[in-house]
């Protein structure tokens, strides 16, 4: 029997996770502590798709302990999974581990314990920043530990019943297209993966159980064959789909969420529910499937095998912790959304500025603006705020978003990028006309004559220096945007900039003096 909760059909306005807490409390009345449940095979990059797997058992874990429930979510790193091919990143060498468990490859660049720690450790890193309380399982410590032999045993004893129920969800199709002799196939079906004594892979292939814990191997790769006690020689993995419903019911999970892979019918979930039933307890979770979450502006389908993965801790380079957790909350599970490198992150700071009406602060689109014109320099930035008149000045708030509005502009955007030029722009000098020449060593002598001039003083300099008696409005509007057009290309190397007279005052006077020295 399934759990599945369709989100499509709540009712309207109702909050999801309200209503998968009502049923698991209604299904579960005496029950002490509830467990959500979510994991990862740390096989590369622990990506911000897999977040959303974390988070959505997260929030039910916390509409639980809402309703005075005692709850935790436990998180299995899959680590005694097998290492199956070498991503993008990491020495071609490391083919050589193919096969291996995760947690006996070593570290690609040596510093921890294993292969699957460099990949967990971030991700254990940012789940810390974003405040989400989680227990974590290591699955090779489990596996190794001998908590899970009556498990294995249970399995073994009835790998006949396993291999009906991996069968009762075979198409005809598939069992055709794949030539599978039922017969045989039920025969030699083992549901556990051993990993051979000789070379610590998982290329072997299981000869026969011979009862009590003990099964016969051969090593492929080595041709050698032994019969092993599984209870001394703890080298058996359950197959995913007997393995995840074994944890269900070792953990008693009540809630677990997944992905469409999962979720389809016939799919792992369904077929989980039926090994749990026949095999184990018979503990079944309420299953939600959520939709994957996009990205944009990074240029590339994240994928943690690939190399070219988007981690949270990357998204916590330029996303506010509860901004990122407020983007994930505000959708259901069922509805895709989309996270930004590009600007469309500007919108999603406004509109999470916009719920936040006791504390509004500084708009992240103003602090990469401002940011770059004082060079990130946060006592700078808020002088230049007192300087414009800006009343409501949150120094915390801004002081968090000013690092992330700077990797947000240095890492990923650099077209945006604001920057003083370290020398002189040679050839955009040799291109200007006299009378270019002579307005900016006149807009110089004006800068050097009022050193100490303000902000409205300097925008006053800027705007008089092309400006002449008679001269059509119209006119005198083309001629002061290639006026600034000459300063920018001077300063920064760019047609445009800031307000001009705010980007001098804040930034460097002698270096924008050396820059203007062009006679």
């Amino acid at each position: 029997m399934t759990k599945r909760f369709d989100i499509s059909q709540k009712t309207a306005g109702e909050n999801w996770v309200d209503s998968v807490v009502d049923y698991l409390i209604k299904e579960n009345p005496d029950k002490n502590t509830f467990t959500t449940a979510a994991g990862i095979s740390p096989s590369g990059v622990v990506h911000f798709g897999n977040f959303r797997d974390v988070f959505t058992a997260h929030i039910v874990r916390e509409g639980l302990i809402k309703k005075g429930k005692k709850a935790r979510l436990i998180f299995s790193w899959d680590n005694f999974d097998r290492f199956r091919k070498v991503p993008v990143g990491v020495p071609d060498s490391f083919a050589q581990y193919i096969g291996m468990p995760l947690s006996k490859v070593p570290d690609p660049e040596g510093e921890l314990s294993s292969y699957a720690e460099r990949f967990q450790k971030p991700f254990v890193e940012a789940m810390k920043i974003l405040g989400i309380e989680i227990e974590y399982i290591d699955q090779t410590k489990m596996y190794q530990s001998g908590i899970y032999d009556e498990y294995i045993e249970k399995a073994l004893i009835n790998r006949d019943k396993i291999a009906d129920v991996l069968i009762s969800f075979m198409t005809e199709k598939a069992i055709k297209e794949k030539e599978i002799d039922i017969i045989k196939y039920r025969n030699e079906f083992f549901p556990v993966t051993i990993y051979s004594r000789f070379t610590g892979k998982d290329s072997t292939k299981i000869l026969e159980y011979v009862g009590d814990m003990k099964i016969t191997y051969r090593c492929l790769e080595t041709k050698n064959e032994e019969t092993v006690d599984l209870r001394e020689h703890r080298i058996a993995k359950l197959n995913w789909k007997v393995d995840w419903p074994m944890r269900w019911n070792f953990e008693a999970v009540d809630f677990e969420p997944g992905g469409a892979d999962h979720a389809s019918p016939g799919g792992s979930y369904d077929v989980a529910c039926s090994m749990s039933e026949i095999i184990y307890g018979g503990i079944v979770p309420l299953f939600v499937e959520y939709l994957f979450v996009g990205i944009r502006g990074n240029g590339a389908k994240m994928s943690g095998s690939k190399g070219n993965a988007v981690s949270p801790l990357d998204l916590l380079d330029i996303y506010d912790p509860k901004l990122l957790k407020w983007l994930y909350e505000r959708k259901d599970p069922n509805q895709s959304f989309e996270l930004a490198f590009d600007s469309e992150i500007y919108r999603q700071y406004d509109e999470y500025d916009a719920e936040q009406k006791n504390n509004p602060p500084l708009s992240f689109r103003r602090i990469v603006g401002l940011g770059q014109i004082v060079q990130w320099d946060i006592d700078k930035l808020v002088e230049l705020l007192k300087e414009m008149s800006v009343e409501i000045i949150d120094v915390e708030s801004i002081s968090k978003r000013l690092p992330l509005a700077k990797n947000w502009v240095n890492k990923y955007n650099e077209k945006e990028v604001v920057k003083l030029l370290e020398q002189k722009n040679k050839n955009f000098i040799q291109s200007l006309s006299q009378e270019q020449i002579d307005n900016v060593n006149s807009f110089r002598d004006e800068l050097i004559q009022n050193s100490n001039a303000h902000i409205e003083e300097l925008e006053i300099i800027s705007y008089k220096i092309v400006k002449k008696d008679g001269i059509d409005e119209a006119v005198l509007k083309k001629v002061q945007r290639a006026f600034f057009n000459d300063i920018y290309n001077l300063l920064i190397g760019k047609d445009t900039g800031p307000r001009l007279g705010t980007f001098i005052w804040a930034i460097d006077r002698a270096k924008v003096l050396e820059l203007l020295d062009i006679s």
